[in-house]
C-alpha cells in the first residue's frame, strides 16, 4: 500500500527551511557587526585598574618601551549604540532560525509519517540544526557568543547546499530505513556531528586568527570551546557507531561488512580519539592539537557527504540527486 504524503505539510517544511536560511544569514550579519564595531573582547584580562600598561614610544620596532599607568593610557572609543544592540538582535534571530529549523524537520516528518532523516537532504538539514543547537547550548552555559557569526554562516551554507544540490521531495524510504534504529543510530550521529561542526569552526578560527585581531576571541578560548564540544560529542559518536553495527546485524545479518560508510565512520572515530589522546598528552596543545582536530573534522565531512556522493555502497539509499 503506497504511503500518502501530506503535500501541504511538505511544502510548509520547504518554506520553513528557506526561512531558516534567511534568518541565519541576517543573524550572521548582526554578529559580524558586533565583532566589527562592538566592544573589544580579547583584552589583557590580567591587568588591573592600577597596573601599568606597556606602551611603545615611537611606534616602531626601535621605539622605547615605557610603563605608563593604566589611568593615563588612551581609552578605547565607546562603540555606537546600534553596535551594542547588534549582538542581542543577532542572538534573537538565531533562536528564531533555530525554531524555524526545528519546525521544518518536524513538518517534514509529519508529512510522510516517518523519522525525517532518511536521505542526505534531510540529514544535512538536521545536522545544521544540531550545530546551531550546540552553539546556543554552549552560549547559555559558557557565554560563547563570539562564535555566532561563524556557526550561523556555516549552518546557512549547509542548508543552502542541501536545498540547491541535495533536495528530494518528501516520500517513503527503502524498507531498511523503516526501523526504530533510525531514531537511535542516525539521531546520535546528527547530535555528534553538530558538536563536531562547532569544534571545527573554532579550530579554523584558531588557525587563521592573527595576534592583532583584538575583536576575536583568544586562541585559548577557541581551543577550550573545541575541546569541550569534542569531549561531549565523542562518546555520542561512539554510541552511533555501535548502534550502526547493531542495526547492520539486524538489517543485513552482520555487524561489520567493510562498507565505505562503516569504514569512514570508524576512521572518523579513530581521528577524534587521536585528538583526545593528543590533547591529554602533556604539552600537546595549541596549533598541533587543532590540526589533528581539523583532520578528524575533514574525515567527518567526507563520511557524511563524500561517501554518499563518490563511493556509494549499502548506504547509497541516501538519495543524492544526480
Amino acid at each position: 500500500m503506497p504511503v500518502e504524503v501530506d503535500v501541504g505539510l511538505a511544502t510548509l517544511s520547504d518554506q520553513l527551511t528557506l526561512a531558516t536560511v534567511l534568518l541565519y544569514i541576517v543573524a550572521m550579519i548582526g554578529y559580524a557587526l558586533d565583532l566589527g564595531f562592538g566592544r573589544v573582547r580579547s583584552t589583557a584580562k590580567a591587568r588591573t585598574a592600577g597596573e601599568p600598561a606597556l606602551v611603545t614610544v615611537g611606534g616602531d620596532a626601535g621605539g622605547v618601551s615605557q610603563d605608563i599607568p593604566r589611568d593615563e593610557a588612551p581609552e578605547e572609543k565607546a562603540p555606537p549604540a546600534w553596535a551594542l544592540r547588534a549582538a542581542p538582535v543577532a542572538l534573537a534571530l538565531t533562536w528564531l532560525g533555530w525554531a524555524a529549523n526545528l519546525a521544518a524537520i518536524l513538518t517534514r516528518g509529519w508529512a510522510i509519517g516517518r523519522w525525517p532523516w532518511g536521505n542526505m537532504y534531510e540529514f544535512v538539514v538536521a545536522m545544521c540544526f544540531a550545530a546551531v543547537s550546540a552553539f546556543l547550548f554552549m552560549h547559555l552555559r559558557y557565554r560563547n557568543l563570539f562564535l555566532g557569526a561563524f556557526v550561523t554562516v556555516a549552518a546557512a551554507l549547509g542548508l543552502g547546499f542541501a536545498v540547491r544540490y541535495l533536495y528530494v521531495q518528501a516520500g517513503p524510504v527503502v524498507p531498511a530505513l523503516n526501523s526504530y534504529w533510525v531514531a537511535i543510530h542516525v539521531s546520535a550521529a546528527i547530535i555528534a556531528s553538530g558538536l563536531f561542526i562547532m569544534a571545527g569552526v573554532a579550530g579554523v578560527l584558531f588557525l587563521v586568527r592573527k595576534d592583532s585581531a583584538v575583536r576575536l576571541p583568544s586562541r585559548q578560548d577557541l581551543e577550550r570551546v573545541a575541546h569541550r564540544a569534542i569531549v561531549v560529542g565523542f562518546p555520542i559518536w561512539t554510541f552511533a557507531v555501535i548502534a550502526g553495527a547493531l542495526w547492520a546485524d539486524k538489517a543485513w545479518g552482520r555487524y561489520w561488512g567493510w562498507d565505505p560508510k562503516e569504514v569512514w565512520a570508524f576512521i572518523t572515530w579513530i581521528a577524534y580519539a587521536a585528538y583526545l589522546h593528543a590533547r591529554a598528552t602533556a604539552g600537546f596543545r595549541g596549533r598541533a592539537a587543532m590540526i589533528v582536530q581539523l583532520i578528524a573534522f575533514a574525515c567527518l565531512m567526507f563520511n557524511l557527504v563524500g561517501v554518499n556522493i563518490f563511493l556509494g555502497g549499502l548506504h547509497s539509499y541516501a538519495e543524492v540527486p544526480g
